[in-house]
């Protein structure tokens, strides 16, 4: 009984192997499934090569092209004006900024202009009768004198008698001493060089102003100017008058300027040139920040692509029968963005757009971005 039990289980074991067997060949015979080939649809532009603008971005602060640091050269109290000396203010041209009680000082400038006057007035007689041909114009000289007005000039010495004569009684040295207290007199009074808005002040009406002092800064808020640090290589390149675009920090403004100046020195620690481009707008204030595309040159015969169609091997992509092929290219200039190529025949057809994994060899399908051709 036990053997005929043991005998029924190896024939069962057996056939179950056999099916197993059988399965597993079956299984190794058959073909495997065939993915389809998926060909990229990508997107290319025609070649056409021209003249392409070399592009420099820099960017700087706006500075005023006329501004006035205001210092007082003597020393008095603080006058109250018509306008307040506050930041802000606007003054015309020739228009008061500041002003000093000059009361002492003043008189000390007429006591001076009075003791010319009667110096002259002493040797009048002696003129008469000594140089009776030159006593007239000192008389007229006399006659015009106001002592409050501005010194007039003294009259043109003849002769060599007459220079002696009038040297000696001290009449040129009393002169030039009040010409010198007279000038000195006019630094209590601080005017505007030109029409402008106050953008510091640092006293107010009633102090005392001590020689030396900084008193605030004044500018002309309608011209700006922007200094921008540009590389060596660009240096014989850039001329004064070269048109210059500029926009904001948020680009929703674009103004126009030019190149002003160009330093004549290079920096020897970057090796870079400073390149001042002036700009004028209603918008602008000083301090603000802006970012410049300077046209330093031009390449002809050359292109413009995005830097990352470029590959590290100096070669871009290009479809051929709709195959991607790779050609060498030349790069010239770098930007943030873009590069620059030239010896790309007219014609070819080139990626507008990377295209992931791609390789050399590799079938696709062309579609076209823009009806224009790449320049």
């Amino acid at each position: 009984m036990r053997k005929n039990i043991l005998s029924i289980i190896g024939i069962i074991l057996i056939g179950v192997s056999i099916f197993i067997a059988k399965k597993l060949i079956d299984n190794k015979n058959q073909p495997k499934p065939v993915i389809p080939k998926v060909v990229k649809t990508v997107i290319v532009d025609t070649v056409q090569n021209t003249t392409v603008p070399i592009v420099i971005p820099a960017n700087g602060n706006l500075t005023a092209k006329q501004r006035v640091e205001l210092y007082s050269e003597v020393q008095g109290i603080f006058k109250t004006g018509k306008k307040l000396f506050k930041a802000g203010t606007k003054y015309n041209r020739g228009e008061t900024l500041i002003s000093l009680d000059a009361a002492e000082y003043y008189a000390s400038v007429q006591s001076a202009k009075s003791n010319l006057y009667n110096s002259i007035a002493t040797i009048m007689p002696d003129l008469r009768l000594d140089f009776p041909d030159v006593f007239q114009k000192w008389q007229n000289y006399l006659n015009s004198f106001d002592l409050n007005k501005t010194t007039p000039k003294l009259p043109e010495i003849s002769n060599e008698k007459e220079n002696y004569f009038i040297t000696g009684r001290g009449i040129v040295s009393a002169y030039y001493n009040v010409k010198n207290l007279e000038q000195r007199l006019a630094k209590y009074r601080i005017t505007a060089p030109f029409s402008g808005i106050l953008t510091e002040a640092l006293v107010t009406e009633g102090t005392l102003v001590r020689n030396g002092q900084k008193l605030g800064e004044f500018i002309n808020p309608e011209t700006y100017e922007m200094e921008v640090a540009i590389s060596k290589s660009f240096a014989d390149v850039l001329k004064e008058g070269e048109n210059v675009s500029l926009n904001n920090l948020e680009k929703t403004k674009t103004y126009q300027g030019t190149v002003s100046r160009v330093n004549g020195s290079i920096d020897a620690t970057t090796q870079t040139i400073t390149v001042f481009i002036e700009v004028a707008h209603s918008d602008l204030k000083e301090g603000m920040y802006l970012e410049a595309n300077l046209n330093a040159q031009k390449v002809d015969n050359a292109i413009q692509i995005d830097r990352n169609l470029l590959l590290d091997s100096q070669e871009i992509y290009v479809v051929n029968d709709s195959v991607l092929q790779v050609l060498p290219a030349k790069p010239i200039h770098f930007s943030d963005t873009k590069v620059i190529l030239k010896d790309i025949p007219n014609g070819t057809v080139i990626l507008n757009k990377p295209v992931p994994g791609a390789y050399a060899g590799m079938k696709v399908q062309t579609l076209t971005q823009k009806k224009d051709s790449i320049k």
